[in-house]
C-alpha cells in the first residue's frame, strides 16, 4: 500500500511563498502550524531590517529549535519527578 495514499494536500503560504504540502493529520493544524512559522518569519524580519528570507528563515529555525531544546529539558525534568514519586508511593505501598 502507497503510504502517500492516505495524505491530504495542503496549500499554505509562508512568508508570501506558497507551498502544497503533503499531510497525513488535520489540514487545519497544518494551515494552523504554517500560520505560526509565517508570524514567527514575520517578526524576525521586522527586527532584523533588511535581512533576506534564507536569513529570516535560518533565525527562525534557530528560535524553534531552542524551543524544542527547552521543552525537551522540561519533559525530561517532569519524567524524573515522575519516577520519583512512583518509587516513594511504591515504597509507601510496599509495592514490589
Amino acid at each position: 500500500m502507497d503510504p502517500s495514499a492516505d495524505k491530504k494536500l495542503v496549500r499554505v503560504t509562508i512568508f508570501q511563498q506558497s507551498y502544497t504540502l503533503r499531510s497525513s493529520g488535520d489540514s487545519g493544524e497544518t494551515e494552523a502550524l504554517a500560520e505560526a512559522v509565517d508570524s514567527l518569519m514575520h517578526q524576525i524580519a521586522s527586527r532584523a531590517a533588511g535581512a533576506d528570507s534564507s536569513r529570516v528563515a535560518v533565525l527562525a529555525c534557530l528560535h524553534l529549535a531552542d524551543k524544542v531544546r527547552q521543552l525537551e529539558k522540561d519533559y525530561d525534568s517532569l519524567n524524573a519527578r515522575i519516577a520519583g514519586l512512583d518509587a516513594r508511593v511504591a515504597n509507601i505501598l510496599k509495592i514490589d
